[in-house]
């Protein structure tokens, strides 16, 4: 009843992680390279970098497939894309230095760190080169725009398709990723907050697994151990739920604790239906690329910055009654570009209160 009840949800867009063999190890280039001439006119290229939060992150695959989609389209323009092996400032400050030593024309980024990344940032900027943040954020307004998910909602989305889930009682807790990111500080948040509402649910707090499946899946089988009365868990990315659900598998609970996971990569598809997870948040990252190079470009090719500062795309709740459903399938990440198509989404103004269809 909780799954039908949800199948049709998305959450609302208000305010505001290796990659494959073809996405992201080393650069993947696409695109016009050079100038080229159309009827009489001779149009400049551009080369934007793309720095992803973390390779390997069927995500930041997704949202690099749609950045090099909407790059073959317009034609003038290259995607490079790299990214850390971590989710981690440190090992990501010196790839974005790199990237401002060879001078591209912008920058899109996934930002480690809400506040430690501002000053690599702003040294971009300072050289001139016009930075885009993609999914995470910076706790500033030096960049030329933010486009993301409402992060917020999708944690009480999060809270409330949970609660549905285990009756509206028991013992639950969230499986998050690391202090200071700003996507998954949002859904922790909306989750605490959201989950308050349910008299009869116990929260037990929030642990952080560091982006790692391995460690999340140490974290939930610990929780096992210390409240075997467990009912359920929020895992707030893809990592963190992948490991909630292997430690619940090994422990022989499948369906017995219920699991919600941020995000839907391969993993927790699988996850799904085989019914290791209940309900999977899939954010729309593939949007997210094509809107961020196509903000770019008009930038670069006309000086037209973004109406607004602080964009949004959707997202859709995914259950095992309607995973099957083109509009709701379409939005499970990809492992390579193969099969990805162009949505050609347009994203809106983070406004509160706005509540628009996934």
């Amino acid at each position: 009843m909780a799954e039908r009840c949800l199948r049709t949800s998305a959450i609302s867009r208000r305010g505001l992680v290796k990659a494959g063999a073809a996405a992201g190890v080393g650069i993947t280039l696409f695109g016009a390279a050079g100038l080229r001439r159309s009827g009489m006119a001779l149009q400049k290229s551009y080369r934007i970098a793309f720095i992803q939060g973390v390779i390997g992150d069927n995500f930041y695959i997704t949202m690099n497939c749609g950045a090099q989609a909407k790059a073959q389209e317009l034609g003038n323009l290259t995607v490079e894309t790299q990214g850390p092996e971590k989710f981690d400032q440190t090992l990501q400050t010196p790839i974005l230095n790199a990237v401002v030593q060879s001078k591209p024309d912008a920058i899109m980024i996934a930002p480690n760190d809400a506040q430690g990344m501002i000053a690599p940032i702003k040294a971009a900027i300072d050289a001139g080169i016009p930075v885009l943040c993609v999914d995470t954020t910076i706790n500033s307004d030096i960049q030329l725009a933010n486009i993301a998910t409402d992060n917020e909602a999708g944690g009480r989305l999060a809270a409330q398709g949970l609660a549905a889930a285990i009756g509206k009682k028991g013992k639950v807790f969230v499986v998050n990723v690391k202090p200071g990111i700003s996507t998954t500080d949002l859904r922790g948040k909306g989750f605490e907050e959201e989950i308050k509402n349910f008299p009869d649910i116990q929260y037990l707090g929030m642990e952080y697994c560091n982006d790692d499946a391995n460690v999340a899946a140490q974290i939930t089988s610990a929780r096992l151990q210390s409240d075997p009365d467990l009912s359920g868990i929020f895992g707030t990315n893809l990592f963190a739920a992948q490991g909630a659900a292997s430690a619940i598998r090994q422990a022989g609970k499948t369906g017995a604790v219920k699991i919600v996971g941020f995000d839907a990569g391969p993993t927790q598809v699988q996850d799904l239906k085989s019914g290791a997870a209940d309900l999977l948040i899939a954010q729309h990252p593939g949007d997210i690329g094509e809107s961020a190079v196509q903000l770019l470009h008009d930038y670069l090719a006309n000086g037209t910055k973004p109406e607004n500062k602080n964009l949004v795309t959707g997202a859709t709740i995914v259950t095992r009654d309607n995973i099957n459903d083109p509009d709701v399938a379409r939005y499970l990440y990809v492992a390579d570009c193969a099969n990805y198509k162009l949505s050609n989404a347009t994203p809106i103004p983070a406004v509160a209160g706005a509540t628009p269809t996934a």
